[in-house]
Protein backbone atom coordinates (compact mmCIF):
# COMPACT_ATOMS: atom_id res chain seq x y z
CA UNK A 1 0.00 0.00 0.00
CA UNK A 2 1.11 3.60 -1.24
CA UNK A 3 2.58 6.14 1.36
CA UNK A 4 -0.78 8.55 0.41
CA UNK A 5 -3.04 5.83 0.59
CA UNK A 6 -1.72 4.27 3.84
CA UNK A 7 -2.39 8.16 5.44
CA UNK A 8 -6.11 8.03 4.20
CA UNK A 9 -7.08 5.34 5.93
CA UNK A 10 -5.14 5.44 8.75
CA UNK A 11 -5.82 8.08 12.47
CA UNK A 12 -5.33 11.36 11.45
CA UNK A 13 -2.04 11.56 13.25
CA UNK A 14 -0.39 10.01 10.35
CA UNK A 15 -1.57 12.90 8.28
CA UNK A 16 -0.59 15.48 10.74
CA UNK A 17 2.81 13.61 10.91
CA UNK A 18 3.36 13.90 6.71
CA UNK A 19 1.45 17.40 6.47
CA UNK A 20 3.84 18.49 9.61
CA UNK A 21 6.68 20.76 7.54
CA UNK A 22 10.11 22.20 9.06
CA UNK A 23 7.57 23.88 11.85
CA UNK A 24 7.72 21.59 14.88
CA UNK A 25 4.44 20.74 16.94
CA UNK A 26 3.72 19.13 19.49
CA UNK A 27 0.27 16.92 19.16
CA UNK A 28 -2.59 15.38 21.26
CA UNK A 29 -4.56 12.72 20.07
CA UNK A 30 -8.58 10.91 20.59
CA UNK A 31 -8.50 7.49 19.52
CA UNK A 32 -11.77 5.48 18.82
CA UNK A 33 -14.20 7.49 20.70
CA UNK A 34 -17.57 5.92 20.04
CA UNK A 35 -20.72 8.02 21.03
CA UNK A 36 -24.46 7.20 19.98
CA UNK A 37 -26.28 10.02 18.43
CA UNK A 38 -29.36 10.78 16.30
CA UNK A 39 -27.98 12.04 13.10
CA UNK A 40 -28.23 11.58 9.49
CA UNK A 41 -29.98 13.22 6.32
CA UNK A 42 -32.39 10.76 4.93
CA UNK A 43 -35.71 10.06 7.07
CA UNK A 44 -35.21 6.36 8.14
CA UNK A 45 -32.53 7.91 10.20
CA UNK A 46 -34.63 10.28 12.53
CA UNK A 47 -35.63 9.04 15.86
CA UNK A 48 -33.03 6.34 15.52
CA UNK A 49 -29.53 6.29 17.38
CA UNK A 50 -26.43 5.14 15.62
CA UNK A 51 -22.69 5.13 16.37
CA UNK A 52 -20.44 7.67 15.46
CA UNK A 53 -16.68 6.96 15.66
CA UNK A 54 -14.11 9.73 16.13
CA UNK A 55 -10.81 10.39 15.72
CA UNK A 56 -9.04 13.81 16.63
CA UNK A 57 -5.44 15.66 16.16
CA UNK A 58 -4.70 18.79 17.71
CA UNK A 59 -1.68 19.97 16.98
CA UNK A 60 -0.14 23.23 19.50
CA UNK A 61 2.92 25.28 19.19
CA UNK A 62 5.25 23.96 21.67
CA UNK A 63 6.01 25.76 25.45
CA UNK A 64 8.62 28.10 25.30
CA UNK A 65 9.06 27.93 28.67
CA UNK A 66 9.73 24.79 30.90
CA UNK A 67 6.30 23.19 31.70
CA UNK A 68 6.80 22.02 35.28
CA UNK A 69 4.06 19.66 35.72
CA UNK A 70 1.33 22.52 35.31
CA UNK A 71 -1.95 21.15 33.89
CA UNK A 72 -2.90 24.83 33.38
CA UNK A 73 -0.43 25.51 30.43
CA UNK A 74 -1.49 22.58 28.20
CA UNK A 75 -4.75 21.92 26.14
CA UNK A 76 -6.50 19.49 28.02
CA UNK A 77 -7.69 16.56 26.39
CA UNK A 78 -11.09 17.24 27.86
CA UNK A 79 -11.32 20.16 25.19
CA UNK A 80 -11.37 17.89 22.54
CA UNK A 81 -14.38 15.44 24.00
CA UNK A 82 -16.19 18.44 25.48
CA UNK A 83 -16.35 20.01 21.85
CA UNK A 84 -17.52 16.85 20.44
CA UNK A 85 -20.32 15.81 23.28
CA UNK A 86 -21.14 19.99 22.98
CA UNK A 87 -21.47 20.27 19.59
CA UNK A 88 -23.92 16.53 19.87
CA UNK A 89 -26.10 18.37 22.50
CA UNK A 90 -26.58 21.44 20.88
CA UNK A 91 -29.04 20.36 18.03
CA UNK A 92 -29.57 17.48 15.74
CA UNK A 93 -27.51 17.74 12.45
CA UNK A 94 -27.74 16.05 9.00
CA UNK A 95 -24.67 15.96 7.89
CA UNK A 96 -21.32 14.47 9.22
CA UNK A 97 -18.87 17.44 7.70
CA UNK A 98 -21.21 19.92 9.50
CA UNK A 99 -20.47 18.45 13.12
CA UNK A 100 -17.25 18.01 12.33
CA UNK A 101 -16.67 21.49 11.00
CA UNK A 102 -18.14 22.41 14.28
CA UNK A 103 -16.05 20.42 16.25
CA UNK A 104 -12.75 21.89 14.44
CA UNK A 105 -14.12 25.47 15.12
CA UNK A 106 -14.51 24.69 18.98
CA UNK A 107 -10.82 23.27 19.45
CA UNK A 108 -9.22 26.11 17.12
CA UNK A 109 -10.89 28.43 19.89
CA UNK A 110 -8.68 27.62 21.91
CA UNK A 111 -5.21 29.61 22.52
CA UNK A 112 -3.04 27.19 22.12
CA UNK A 113 -4.53 24.95 19.34
CA UNK A 114 -3.11 25.56 15.85
CA UNK A 115 -4.30 23.06 13.69
CA UNK A 116 -6.58 20.42 14.12
CA UNK A 117 -7.60 17.20 11.93
CA UNK A 118 -11.30 15.52 12.64
CA UNK A 119 -12.15 12.37 11.31
CA UNK A 120 -16.19 11.07 12.18
CA UNK A 121 -17.57 7.55 10.88
CA UNK A 122 -21.19 6.07 10.96
CA UNK A 123 -20.58 2.70 12.19
CA UNK A 124 -24.18 1.04 11.98
CA UNK A 125 -24.90 2.53 8.00
CA UNK A 126 -23.65 -0.93 5.94
CA UNK A 127 -21.04 -3.49 6.51
CA UNK A 128 -17.99 -0.98 6.70
CA UNK A 129 -17.42 2.92 8.17
CA UNK A 130 -18.28 5.23 6.28
CA UNK A 131 -17.37 8.65 7.52
CA UNK A 132 -15.41 12.11 6.50
CA UNK A 133 -11.97 13.38 7.47
CA UNK A 134 -11.19 17.49 7.65
CA UNK A 135 -8.57 19.53 8.49
CA UNK A 136 -8.74 22.91 9.55
CA UNK A 137 -6.04 25.83 10.95
CA UNK A 138 -6.09 28.66 13.37
CA UNK A 139 -6.45 30.87 9.72
CA UNK A 140 -9.27 28.95 8.80
CA UNK A 141 -11.22 29.07 12.08
CA UNK A 142 -14.38 31.82 11.46
CA UNK A 143 -15.11 34.37 14.38
CA UNK A 144 -18.00 33.35 15.77
CA UNK A 145 -17.65 35.16 18.90
CA UNK A 146 -18.28 38.48 17.38
CA UNK A 147 -21.10 37.56 15.39
CA UNK A 148 -22.76 36.07 18.70
CA UNK A 149 -21.86 38.80 20.42
CA UNK A 150 -24.35 40.72 19.84
CA UNK A 151 -27.27 38.74 20.49
CA UNK A 152 -27.99 39.75 24.04
CA UNK A 153 -28.74 43.23 22.86
CA UNK A 154 -31.22 41.64 20.24
CA UNK A 155 -33.27 39.76 22.54
CA UNK A 156 -37.04 39.73 21.11
CA UNK A 157 -40.28 40.03 21.86
CA UNK A 158 -42.56 37.10 20.56
CA UNK A 159 -45.98 37.12 20.02
CA UNK A 160 -48.39 34.10 19.80
CA UNK A 161 -51.36 35.18 17.09
CA UNK A 162 -54.88 33.97 17.05
CA UNK A 163 -56.16 32.86 13.65
CA UNK A 164 -58.61 35.77 14.95
CA UNK A 165 -55.30 38.18 14.90
CA UNK A 166 -54.25 36.66 11.25
CA UNK A 167 -57.39 37.64 9.74
CA UNK A 168 -58.23 41.03 11.55
CA UNK A 169 -58.70 43.92 9.93
CA UNK A 170 -56.33 45.28 12.55
CA UNK A 171 -53.35 43.07 11.38
CA UNK A 172 -51.53 46.03 9.10
CA UNK A 173 -52.00 48.61 11.95
CA UNK A 174 -50.48 46.21 15.32
CA UNK A 175 -47.83 45.69 12.51
CA UNK A 176 -47.03 49.05 12.30
CA UNK A 177 -46.50 49.23 16.49
CA UNK A 178 -44.37 46.14 16.81
CA UNK A 179 -42.41 47.91 13.67
CA UNK A 180 -41.99 51.45 15.29
CA UNK A 181 -40.75 49.84 18.59
CA UNK A 182 -37.46 49.14 16.79
CA UNK A 183 -37.17 45.74 18.60
CA UNK A 184 -36.70 42.32 17.40
CA UNK A 185 -40.01 40.58 17.06
CA UNK A 186 -41.21 36.94 15.93
CA UNK A 187 -44.67 35.95 15.32
CA UNK A 188 -45.86 32.73 16.03
CA UNK A 189 -49.28 30.85 15.77
CA UNK A 190 -51.14 27.98 15.56
CA UNK A 191 -52.73 25.88 12.58
CA UNK A 192 -55.69 27.33 10.91
CA UNK A 193 -59.48 26.20 11.73
CA UNK A 194 -59.14 23.07 9.36
CA UNK A 195 -59.43 19.86 10.39
CA UNK A 196 -55.90 18.12 10.53
CA UNK A 197 -55.11 14.48 9.66
CA UNK A 198 -54.94 12.12 12.34
CA UNK A 199 -52.98 9.30 11.96
CA UNK A 200 -52.59 7.24 15.29
CA UNK A 201 -48.45 7.67 14.95
CA UNK A 202 -46.86 9.80 17.80
CA UNK A 203 -44.00 10.69 15.58
CA UNK A 204 -46.13 11.08 11.96
CA UNK A 205 -48.36 13.22 14.27
CA UNK A 206 -45.82 15.37 14.99
CA UNK A 207 -44.88 16.10 11.66
CA UNK A 208 -48.24 16.50 10.49
CA UNK A 209 -49.07 19.26 13.38
CA UNK A 210 -45.97 21.02 12.33
CA UNK A 211 -46.74 21.40 8.94
CA UNK A 212 -50.03 23.16 9.51
CA UNK A 213 -48.43 25.30 11.51
CA UNK A 214 -46.31 26.27 9.04
CA UNK A 215 -48.98 26.28 6.39
CA UNK A 216 -51.14 28.87 8.18
CA UNK A 217 -47.30 31.08 9.05
CA UNK A 218 -47.73 31.21 5.21
CA UNK A 219 -51.29 32.52 5.24
CA UNK A 220 -49.86 35.26 7.64
CA UNK A 221 -47.05 35.90 5.93
CA UNK A 222 -49.24 36.43 2.32
CA UNK A 223 -51.58 39.37 4.81
CA UNK A 224 -48.21 41.29 4.95
CA UNK A 225 -44.94 41.59 3.03
CA UNK A 226 -42.94 42.60 6.40
CA UNK A 227 -44.06 39.06 7.79
CA UNK A 228 -41.13 36.77 6.47
CA UNK A 229 -41.03 32.68 7.30
CA UNK A 230 -38.03 31.85 8.75
CA UNK A 231 -37.19 28.05 9.55
CA UNK A 232 -33.64 28.18 11.41
CA UNK A 233 -31.84 29.85 14.33
CA UNK A 234 -29.30 31.16 11.74
CA UNK A 235 -32.36 32.95 9.65
CA UNK A 236 -33.61 33.92 13.16
CA UNK A 237 -30.82 35.64 14.73
CA UNK A 238 -30.22 37.58 10.98
CA UNK A 239 -33.69 38.78 11.05
CA UNK A 240 -33.39 39.92 14.73
CA UNK A 241 -30.01 41.76 14.09
CA UNK A 242 -31.76 43.73 11.27
CA UNK A 243 -35.22 44.95 12.57
CA UNK A 244 -36.88 42.27 10.44
CA UNK A 245 -40.20 40.81 11.62
CA UNK A 246 -40.15 37.18 11.49
CA UNK A 247 -42.83 33.95 11.19
CA UNK A 248 -41.76 31.51 12.41
CA UNK A 249 -42.30 27.86 11.20
CA UNK A 250 -41.31 25.86 13.82
CA UNK A 251 -40.69 22.36 12.02
CA UNK A 252 -37.01 21.96 11.47
CA UNK A 253 -35.72 23.76 14.94
CA UNK A 254 -38.46 21.46 17.06
CA UNK A 255 -36.99 18.15 15.00
CA UNK A 256 -33.57 18.98 14.89
CA UNK A 257 -33.27 20.04 18.32
CA UNK A 258 -31.70 17.33 20.87
CA UNK A 259 -34.10 18.37 23.94
CA UNK A 260 -36.54 19.89 22.19
CA UNK A 261 -40.39 20.47 23.29
CA UNK A 262 -42.67 16.98 24.23
CA UNK A 263 -44.80 15.31 21.77
CA UNK A 264 -47.72 16.79 21.94
CA UNK A 265 -47.09 19.98 22.85
CA UNK A 266 -49.40 22.60 22.14
CA UNK A 267 -48.61 25.46 19.88
CA UNK A 268 -48.60 27.84 22.87
CA UNK A 269 -46.03 25.89 24.51
CA UNK A 270 -43.79 25.79 21.27
CA UNK A 271 -44.10 29.39 21.63
CA UNK A 272 -42.56 28.96 25.07
CA UNK A 273 -39.82 26.68 23.94
CA UNK A 274 -38.90 29.31 21.33
CA UNK A 275 -38.71 32.14 23.53
CA UNK A 276 -36.57 30.23 26.10
CA UNK A 277 -33.85 28.87 23.77
CA UNK A 278 -34.08 32.28 22.12
CA UNK A 279 -33.61 34.23 25.06
CA UNK A 280 -36.80 36.24 24.40
CA UNK A 281 -37.58 39.63 26.15
CA UNK A 282 -41.33 39.03 26.67
CA UNK A 283 -43.47 36.37 25.44
CA UNK A 284 -47.26 37.95 24.61
CA UNK A 285 -49.92 35.20 24.88
CA UNK A 286 -53.52 35.86 24.26
CA UNK A 287 -54.76 36.77 27.52
CA UNK A 288 -55.59 34.19 30.43
CA UNK A 289 -52.31 32.16 29.45
CA UNK A 290 -48.94 32.33 31.64
CA UNK A 291 -46.31 30.20 32.54
CA UNK A 292 -44.88 30.70 35.88
CA UNK A 293 -40.85 29.83 36.14
CA UNK A 294 -40.35 29.58 32.71
CA UNK A 295 -37.86 31.75 32.59
CA UNK A 296 -39.47 34.23 30.09
CA UNK A 297 -42.17 37.14 31.00
CA UNK A 298 -45.67 36.42 29.71
CA UNK A 299 -47.23 39.59 29.53
CA UNK A 300 -51.09 40.78 27.97
CA UNK A 301 -50.94 40.63 24.29
CA UNK A 302 -51.19 43.72 21.76
CA UNK A 303 -54.96 43.81 22.06
CA UNK A 304 -55.38 44.08 18.14
CA UNK A 305 -59.12 45.54 18.68
CA UNK A 306 -57.21 48.82 20.57
CA UNK A 307 -54.26 49.01 17.48
CA UNK A 308 -56.26 51.40 15.55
Amino acid sequence: MSDSISQAFGHPIERAEALAGAEPRDRISLRDYVTQVDIGAFQTERGHRQRLRFNVVVEVQPLADPLNDDVDRILSYDVVTEAIEGELASERLNLLETLAERVASHILAEPQAERVFVRIEKLDRGPGALGVEIMRSRADAQPLAEEEGDLADHAPRIFFLTNGDIASDQLGAVLDRIEATGEPAILCCGPSDLAVPATGSAMVQRRIDLLAIEQNAWVLAARDSRCVVVNSRTELDWAMKHGQISVWAPSKMVLDAVDGPKLGADPQDLALWLAESLGAAQLILPPGRGDAGSGVVPVDRVAFGDAA
